[in-house]
């Protein structure tokens, strides 16, 4: 359970997460930066010893009988202070072709005492130098630099071959490096501490905005708040407002869906009443009785399919990412209302439009509108019928034409309430331009009247559009 609550935590994921970072960071550096210290020491520690190597180079000299001598001491005290830890010592080396043997020790610093080292030789190094490790005295262990210089000053013998040899202890390069990495220690562990510090406040205070965020979820849920309400940063902000749009889109849609219970409810409470009253009247012919029955029936279907068209639509105009083209289902109505008013021999046309078009929402409630204003422009249309179709970023716009008597100004916003018609005279329920009225502003669009160029009425539909316009 408790490495389950670890993945889960986002506290958890980034703590560890910059811990583990922290940790890597400061052991890398702390190997890196010893490594260089180190190696800074060594160099210095053999260009010290290489330093003596010159200076016995400089001054080494043969005696009258062909003993090595030094034309004057070494400017390092240390050289003459017993086992001070800095050595120098000067070895001949054996000679085959004068049968002569190896002798070590043959001039040596003071600081050597009574001791001689024991420094192998290296092959082939004459005037190069070699370096090496080698036990000294008082069980030192003296790191090691040589040369090997040949002699022939004196008149009369052989040249002699020497091996200068300077020393020094290993202490006096490993102390200091061990000082400075017990000092880079300590000072990378409180930097690490002080990481930490600043990773746990990091992460507090990072994840303050997601803890109000909580509480502000708990406030919506218990009822004391019907919004997320606070301050939040830019990154959780978008979250916010999306959330509280969906809020009150819940909201809307129960309000909606209670308004709409009431309507229904209210539009069949007078068939209702009526077909009550009719069962009660004994004066009312079986024939009567049955054609009010079939009236209020009637009437009763036109406000149920009303308030569902009604409670679909409301429904579907709130569903992201839905998309219908519309010429697929202009045509199809135009091929239909063709058919209907054959008789009429009526010229329904569209202007060219774009085939990409696309209105934002459900093709059912689009064939709704669309062809409720479709029939009513054929029904009052004498000889022709025009649709156009505008684009634009902000919205879709279909606009209906028709060459009938059109409708009065007075008479345009009637229209589009239910169960008002411009000629009573004409068959029909007077709900067509009132659905299309409820379904454009479900949709947050628009449905304008007016007067059409070709002397009828001119029906105009604001709808929005899923459609991308191009940058030009």
């Amino acid at each position: 359970m408790k490495l389950a609550h670890w993945r889960s935590s986002l506290r958890v994921r980034l703590l560890v997460g910059t811990l583990v970072w922290i940790a890597a960071t400061i052991v890398l550096a702390g190997w890196g930066l010893a490594s260089l210290f180190q190696k800074h020491v060594a160099d210095q520690f053999q260009s010290e010893l290489v330093v003596h190597l010159d200076q016995l180079t400089t001054q080494l000299t043969l005696d009258a009988q062909g003993h090595p001598q030094l034309a004057m001491p070494l400017s390092d005290a240390r050289l003459t202070r017993p086992y001070s830890g800095y050595y120098w010592q000067i070895d001949r080396l054996a000679d085959a072709a004068q049968g002569t043997s190896e002798q070590a020790g043959q001039l040596r610093s003071r600081s050597l005492w009574d001791h001689v080292l024991a420094v192998p030789t290296l092959p082939n190094s004459a005037g190069n130098l070699g370096y090496g490790r080698v036990p000294g005295p008082q069980d030192q262990m003296l790191g090691w630099a040589q040369r090997q210089v040949r002699l022939d000053e004196v008149p009369h013998q052989a040249p002699v071959t020497f091996r200068l040899v300077a020393a020094a202890n290993e202490r006096l390069m490993l102390e200091p490096v061990a000082r400075f990495s017990r000092t880079l220690w300590w000072a990378l562990g409180v930097l690490a501490a002080g990481l930490v510090m600043a990773a746990v406040v990091q992460v507090w205070v990072g994840l303050a905005p997601l803890r109000s965020l909580r509480q502000a979820l708990g406030q919506v849920r218990s009822g004391q708040s019907h919004t997320l309400k606070g301050q939040f940063p830019n990154e959780i902000m978008p979250l916010v407002d999306d959330f509280n749009k969906v809020l009150a889109q819940n909201a809307e849609v129960v309000v909606r869906a209670r308004t709409h219970a009431g309507n229904l409810a209210h539009a069949l409470k007078t068939p209702l009443s009526v077909l009550a009253n009719a069962t009660q009247d004994p004066r009312l012919e079986p024939a009567a009785l049955s054609q009010l029955v079939d009236e209020q029936v009637a009437l009763a279907r036109q406000q149920v399919s009303y308030h569902l068209a009604r409670a679909q639509a409301a429904a579907s105009s709130r569903l992201p990412g839905v998309k219908t083209t519309l010429k697929p289902v202009l045509d199809g109505l135009l091929r239909v209302m063709s058919r209907i008013h054959a008789e009429r021999q009526l010229n329904l046309s569209c202007d060219p439009f774009d085939a990409d078009v696309s209105f934002r929402g459900e093709a059912q409630d689009l064939q709704e509108m669309l062809g409720n204003v479709l029939d009513n422009a054929c029904k009052w249309a004498k000889a022709a019928v025009r649709v156009s179709v505008q684009s634009q970023e902000d919205g879709l716009t279909i606009t209906v034409d028709d060459d009938g008597p059109g409708i009065a100004p007075a008479q345009r916003l009637a229209v589009l309430q239910r169960g008002v018609r411009a000629d009573q005279q004409t068959p029909g329920s007077g709900l067509g331009l009132a659905i299309v009225d409820d379904l454009t502003h479900l949709y947050n669009g628009q449905i304008t009247l007016a007067e059409s160029p070709q002397q009828g009425l001119r029906v105009q539909l604001v709808l929005p559009s899923s459609t991308v316009i191009p940058n030009t």
